[in-house]
């Protein structure tokens, strides 16, 4: 294998468990880089290292500077708000297509998907975060449209930060009663094969998700912020 070649299954590598790290909140918004001490602790050179950080630079969650730092790109209500406004137009376009194109192999993997969630709350963390995206993954994968799949992995991957941020609110219970009821329903819907019911109750779904509760309140933080300035 080339030297180039190393370079870059090892920067694929690097790319891979620093963009992990970043979406987990493991490295935290706003953060420095300390690449010596990441380049030692992936057990690899500078030069892959710095390859996945340019990388990540490109896609928006690491900010490099003339100098050459790096950081951890910061959260945003007006991110946040792009993020969303993708969702709202590609999440129902998705349940639609599913409604149309699922098999009985995605009615299958949709039903144990909705029999994992758990009320996304600061209770459950992580599982419930887990568990909610990996029923959402199910429904659009099985919409059988590759870049629609794609588009909504990386949408997804994006908003992770969002969610999580989303899980030290307030739950309430009426909210996360009726998240868990109509995921049971968007099931019904795909099954039954109600295209435009499936898009329409997708459409509202995301409209009172986690996402735009975060949503607000980092606009509320930002606001009060920039009043105290």
């Amino acid at each position: 294998m080339s030297s180039a070649n190393v370079f870059s299954s090892k920067g694929e590598v690097a790319y891979a468990e620093l963009r992990g790290r970043i979406l987990s909140g493991a490295l935290r918004p706003g953060s420095r880089l300390e690449q010596n001490e990441l380049a030692g602790d992936l057990g690899m050179s500078l030069t892959p290292l710095r390859e996945a950080i340019r990388r990540l630079s490109s896609e928006g969650l690491i900010h490099l500077d003339a100098h050459r730092d790096a950081r951890v790109a910061g959260m945003s209500a007006a991110e946040a708000r792009q993020l969303f406004e993708v969702r709202l137009s590609l999440d129902p376009t998705a349940a639609m297509y599913a409604a149309r194109r699922r098999t009985d192999d995605d009615l299958s993997a949709l039903r144990a998907a909705v029999a994992r969630l758990l009320p996304v709350t600061r209770e459950w963390g992580e599982e419930a975060l887990t568990a909610h995206r990996a029923f959402h993954r199910a429904l659009y994968v099985a919409s059988h449209n590759a870049t629609l799949i794609r588009l909504l992995d990386d949408i997804w991957d994006k908003t992770d930060r969002y969610r999580r941020a989303g899980l030290q609110l307030p739950p309430g219970n009426e909210p996360r009663t009726r998240d868990h009821q109509e995921h049971h329903q968007l099931v019904s819907l795909v099954a039954a094969r109600d295209e435009g019911g499936a898009r329409e109750l997708m459409h509202s779904h995301i409209e009172r998700s986690l996402l735009a509760s975060a949503i607000e309140a980092l606009e509320q933080r930002e606001h009060s912020e920039a009043g105290a300035g």
